[in-house]
């Protein structure tokens, strides 16, 4: 069964230009992506109108956070 903090995440946009969820974006990081060009080349964010400027930000947060919690689950960003 899946969590409200689950399906919060689910709806939660990761990249609004191309209209690519929050949760494929952590999947990547989860399933060893380690940089923002793997995670683009993964999930397809990065070439829309902002040129990765909203999600670039956003994907680098998660990124440190996985950094210092490798052993933990990635959470999205808090202040999104």
């Amino acid at each position: 069964m899946i969590t409200e903090e689950e399906l919060l995440v689910r709806m939660k946009p990761g990249c609004i230009c191309k209209g690519i969820k929050l949760h494929i974006i952590l999947k990547a990081i989860e399933d060893g992506a380690t940089s923002f060009e793997e995670i683009a080349k993964i999930t397809g964010i990065g070439g829309g109108s902002c040129k990765s400027k909203r999600c670039g930000e956003k994907v680098a947060l998660l990124l440190k956070e996985s950094l210092h919690h490798p052993d933990k689950k990635t959470s999205p960003p808090q202040n999104n």
